[in-house]
């Protein structure tokens, strides 16, 4: 159970950062209470996640799954470049994610 938490935590995380952006810096009303309901679920969820994970492995892999699905779905919704040094940046956070999820022994 601790994983589908985390998933969740990851979706909501990637959910709030897009919705951030598109809040216009909070002027825009609807994505800044998407933004409210994003963060408070992605920490409920990452917490819950934590029951169970050590904080070693859920905390960085919350971040590197968000920062993954945030560029994928940032060039997808906001039309933001895709370029070969992104693909590159990401390849080693996403090493680094599978490391961890190894390492965790589940």
């Amino acid at each position: 159970m601790a994983w589908l938490y985390l998933a969740l935590a990851d979706a909501f995380e990637v959910f709030f950062a897009l919705s951030m952006k598109a809040s216009k810096g909070f002027t825009v009303f609807w994505p800044t209470v998407t933004t409210v309901i994003g963060v408070v679920a992605g920490i409920t969820f990452l917490t819950l996640s934590m029951k169970t994970l050590p904080v070693s492995v859920a905390y960085p892999i919350w971040v590197g799954v968000g920062a993954m699905g945030t560029v994928a779905f940032g060039h997808w919704f906001f039309g933001e470049p895709f370029t070969p040094l992104k693909l590159a940046s990401i390849a080693p956070i996403a090493l680094g994610v599978a490391g961890l999820k190894v390492a965790s022994g589940e």
